[in-house]
């Protein structure tokens, strides 16, 4: 098939595990088991407990509505992991977990799953990623990541796969951000999306068809949700150049380009102790646009204890307050009696979020969150970058740094200093360019090591971080239990998990 679609499903369908390198499956391992933890902390909270009476447990005999679950509960705290381009677990993680069981996969079956679902999600995010939507907000990442994930587990022929992807991307969602941070309609940011992926792939089984070229059309997908359509990078480089191997891990919940002020919030309370919140004079937090970005659009929703819990993991001052005042930022900070707590918000009124254009540099310098796009576009990117960033040099911006051929080495640069004045003079700071966990931090293997322990903190089974280390040899009878120990009602994910 010549479309878009067609050559994606052609090469995705027949993709199996030895087709992949090994050091791209390690990183499929780590976020199967991050994305576990995700989950388990979603509902650990409130909002997540209500999802699950509103829907059901994580596990349950449908697996359409098993996927839809879990897509929620590990969406919607921002501790979901991202990668060139888009937030793809909630999908290419969860769909496949959900069908592992209905369809007898084994670790190295579930693996192949999740990296085809990767690769298809990530490749069709990156062609819409100069467009009004980025991170979470596009939810037409978890159409086509639960599409690919369901129809590579069931081992669909790609005609279905052309059907499917042509039916679910044909009434794509449109995300009304006022709804998404100020009301609790975030928590069905992806599990929406998924269960209209789900409807799509049975029709598509049932006969009906899709349109093939949905994708690439004069009026079809990416004419609506790109201002810089990049259709040429839907199919590039295709069993070469893995966006799998761009994965950022998220190790605590908190919001895009967030991640690196709420690091160096963490470092810079050890060095404050004894300081309360009234011996602080002002937090200034200098970060890149995009931070900026994130920080203005949540603003207008902040609002003390009364702040809606959306809003929360999004708001820049009260995620860098509770970091300086306590060490740490956990999903019990997302809920009383943590939300009621006078010093925190306090605090956070004396914080101050400044833009630091060197940051800016930076982070179009880097392949995530859209580095790599803006490189690719080249100059017809000048008019979206000035309505995003402002401004600026745009030869500067983009640099002179070729497109990668392969994203072994990619890196996500969304730097950040925080810089604490005391009411009696000092003045203490800390800076970070790629928050812990990202993408160019650190080793895999240490890593690795950072998601066990995102893991063991949401109180998961240990024997399951040990299925996953070797989750490529693992049968369909050991993923089957530990899925259970996972995510299973003995696991206590809707009552007395907690992640703290």
């Amino acid at each position: 098939m010549s479309s878009l679609s067609g050559r994606l499903a052609s090469w995705a369908s027949g993709l199996r595990l030895d087709h992949v390198p090994q050091h791209t499956v390690e990183l499929a391992k780590i976020q199967v088991l991050s994305q576990l933890a995700a989950i388990r902390a979603g509902g650990s909270h409130p909002l997540g407990q209500a999802l699950v009476r509103a829907y059901g447990a994580p596990l349950q005999p449908d697996p359409c509505r098993s996927a839809a679950v879990l897509a929620g509960l590990g969406s919607w705290l921002n501790l979901d992991d991202t990668a060139y381009a888009g937030h793809l677990s909630n999908s290419t993680v969860a769909v496949p977990l959900a069908f592992s069981r209905a369809r007898g996969l084994t670790g190295a079956g579930l693996l192949a799953a999740v990296i085809a679902a990767n690769e298809c999600a990530a490749r069709v995010t990156a062609a819409a990623t100069l467009g009004p939507f980025r991170g979470q907000t596009a939810a037409h990442t978890s159409l086509v990541g639960a599409v690919a994930g369901r129809l590579h587990a069931e081992r669909a022929g790609e005609s279905r796969w052309v059907d499917a992807l042509g039916l679910a991307l044909a009434m794509p969602p449109w995300t009304l951000i006022p709804a998404y941070v100020g009301s609790d309609a975030r928590t069905l940011g992806a599990l929406l999306p998924v269960s209209m992926a789900m409807q799509a792939c049975e029709a598509a089984e049932a006969g009906l068809r899709g349109m093939p070229d949905v994708i690439e059309h004069p009026d079809g997908f990416l004419a609506r949700f790109a201002t810089v359509p990049l259709p040429e990078v839907v199919c590039e480089g295709l069993g070469q150049r893995w966006h799998t191997d761009t994965l950022s891990f998220k190790v605590r919940p908190c919001g895009p380009g967030i991640d690196a002020a709420v690091d160096c919030a963490i470092e810079l309370h050890q060095k404050l102790d004894g300081v309360t919140a009234a011996d602080i004079r002002e937090v200034v937090v200098e970060a890149s646009i995009y931070t900026v970005r994130v920080g203005h659009a949540t603003r207008h929703y902040e609002a003390g204890p009364g702040t809606p819990t959306a809003a929360l993991p999004l708001s820049v001052p009260y995620t860098v307050a509770t970091a300086l005042l306590h060490g740490d930022l956990n999903v019990a900070d997302f809920s009383a009696p943590a939300v009621l707590d006078p010093a925190r918000w306090e605090l956070a009124r004396s914080v101050r979020l400044s833009h630091d254009e060197r940051m800016t540099t930076e982070l179009f310098g880097s392949v995530a969150p859209f580095g790599e796009a803006v490189r690719r576009a080249g100059p017809r990117a000048a008019a979206w970058v000035s309505q995003f960033a402002g401004p600026a040099d745009f030869t500067r911006l983009i640099g002179t740094r070729p497109q990668a051929k392969t994203f072994v080495r990619a890196t996500k640069q969304t730097p950040a200093r925080v810089t604490v004045r005391l009411a009696d003079g000092r003045v203490i700071s800390g800076q970070r360019a790629i928050p812990v966990g990202g993408a160019g931090a650190g080793s895999p293997g240490v890593r690795a090591e950072l998601v066990r322990e995102k893991f063991r903190r949401t109180g998961g089974d240990e024997r399951v971080v040990a299925l996953c280390a070797r989750l490529d040899r693992a049968s369909a009878a050991e993923l089957a239990e530990a899925l259970d120990l996972a995510l299973g009602l003995s696991s206590g994910i809707s009552a007395s998990c907690s992640f703290a």
